[in-house]
């Protein structure tokens, strides 16, 4: 393979010095430039794979600079470089047709993975899938620069879910690392956007469909009064996982409406999936069941009342409905219910909550063999499409096809693989989750969490009065320090959930019919 030439234009050259040597050392040879007349002078003399182009220089703008390249060379990559966040430079910059949009200071690793995007990526692709594959891998790319509310998230999660999938089957080491990667890129700005918008969320501002929505403003409307509706909740549930059990499930029913809706924090089943059956925030859960709700440190099951929480929603709501709720934690309990389906057909709504996935991830935890097996992202869900095909879960899908029902599927929240520690300290009440934190006295690195002094201002109890929550970003994990090591070893390479990713917090709520 011939080293990738570039050319790099910034007025400010001298001071990039570090960032040239770094990629000299990677094998690219690096051409630099201090202004746009000589950089279209050079390219009249000279081909090169990529261009890094500082926006703001003196004479020639970044932004002329760009449009005489784009006339000369149109399929030249342009990489934009740039001081300012403004609004209007951004979509100039992107309309006339960039690869990818830097602002300083960038990174060497910013810089590399750029370029690992605009020239790897053409060339496994070209090798490997149609140009249809390159078109979106760029499209992803520019989408990254300009995704800025829930919706533009929701979008952009699914594309990436798509595509993971649709290449599994290549065995390319090198395409994988680049979706890896913009993956990795999408959830670091995910981070910084739930941290910049979530409260607002809670304020009456424009939000998504949350945890304690879901059921009032998604579930109702889609239930089928005259034949019966099956609620299915499977717990801790992927966005990719989900996708592979769908050509399964789509063999007895057809998909009507698929939403797609925010867990709330903590990620965590007895604050999400609580959520979703009370229709309340665990503050008013706190405040309006106190028989029901637990905080972290209350002893006892945490969703032991999840019938009861639906039961006081449904009459709150003002719905006359003959409801079942289920449970199923083991094989035996769910062979139990598929034994006795047809009663169900009584039912307005019966729901059914089914653990196992949630145990398959904490499985992974404890057992060697289970880790293994689940390595990887494409690993897990291989695991659970194996499991699925033989779970009395699959057998209640085909008898509830049989009785007509409406099926609604969903889960409380995602997980994420764990691969990077954080360190916390707290007093000895502090929770034991293992990407969210709740306590007094809480010690941490203030980059790797979004931390809530005041967790009321999140619809959040706080267990004292100084409580505040953390919530670990991108693929963290908290380890004390005392026990670093022995935390490191354990728990890194395994699925938790409970903080803040694209897979925990993005998930998905499909209705279906019989076919």
């Amino acid at each position: 393979m011939s080293i990738a030439k570039i050319l790099w234009v910034d007025d400010e050259i001298q001071l990039l010095k570090p960032h040239i040597l770094f990629l000299e050392k990677k094998n690219y040879n690096v051409t630099p430039c201090t202004n746009g007349a000589d950089a279209i002078q050079i390219l009249g003399e000279e081909s090169f794979d990529i261009i890094f182009l500082d926006e703001n220089m003196p004479g020639l703008s970044g932004l002329e600079t760009l449009s005489q390249i784009k006339e000369r060379n149109p399929n030249l990559p342009v990489i934009m470089i740039t001081k300012s966040e403004e609004e209007y430079i951004m979509e100039e910059a992107i309309g006339s047709k960039i690869a990818d949009y830097l602002i300083k200071p960038v990174n060497p690793n910013q810089i590399l993975l750029s370029l690992k995007k605009n020239l790897d990526t053409s060339r496994l692709v070209s090798e490997k899938t149609t140009s249809s594959y390159q078109q979106e891998f760029r499209k992803i790319s520019m989408d990254l620069a300009m995704v800025n509310n829930y919706n533009d998230w929701i979008e952009l999660y699914r594309k990436l879910i798509h595509w993971e999938i649709q290449l599994e089957s290549i065995s390319d080491v090198g395409m994988t690392e680049i979706l890896e990667s913009q993956k990795n890129e999408a959830n670091s700005m995910f981070f910084k956007y739930i941290k910049k918008n979530y409260q607002s969320w809670f304020e009456g501002k424009d939000h998504p469909v949350l945890s304690n929505n879901l059921f009032k403003e998604i579930i109702v409307p889609q239930m089928d009064r005259e034949n019966g509706t099956l609620l299915i909740v499977i717990d801790n549930l992927r966005y990719d996982q989900l996708r592979v059990l769908e050509p399964f499930i789509n063999e007895y029913y057809k998909t009507v409406n698929e939403t797609t809706f925010f867990s709330i924090l903590p990620t965590a089943t007895q604050y999400a999936r609580n959520a979703i059956f009370s229709g309340l925030t665990p503050l008013e859960m706190e405040k309006q069941h106190p028989d029901y709700w637990k905080n972290d440190t209350d002893e006892g099951g945490k969703n032991l009342f999840e019938n009861e929480f639906l039961t006081a929603q449904i009459k709150r709501l003002g719905l006359s409905l003959k409801h079942e709720y289920y449970k199923i934690t083991n094989v035996n309990s769910g062979k139990d219910l598929v034994n006795n389906f047809a009663k169900l057909k009584e039912n307005d709504l019966t729901v059914v909550v089914y653990n196992f996935v949630d145990m398959l991830s904490h499985s992974r935890t404890e057992m060697d063999m289970i880790k293994e097996l689940a390595s990887d992202d494409k690993a897990y869900r291989s695991l659970t499409v194996s499991w699925f095909k033989n779970s009395p879960l699959f057998e209640m899908i085909q008898e509830a096809q049989k009785m007509g029902l409406k099926l609604i599927i969903t889960t409380d929240h995602g997980t994420i693989n764990t691969t990077r520690p954080s360190k916390v300290i707290g007093d000895k009440n502090i929770s034991s989750n293992l990407r969210y934190k709740t306590g007094r006295s809480l010690s941490y690195n203030n980059k790797e969490v979004y931390a809530v002094k005041d967790p009321k201002s999140i619809q959040l109890p706080s267990i004292h009065i100084s409580s505040s929550f953390i919530f670990a970003k991108e693929d963290y994990f908290f380890a004390y320090p005392n026990k670093f090591h022995h935390f490191v070893k354990y728990f890194k390479n395994t699925y938790q959930h409970g903080g803040i990713s694209l897979e925990e917090m993005i998930i998905p709520c499909i209705s279906l019919e019989p076919r």
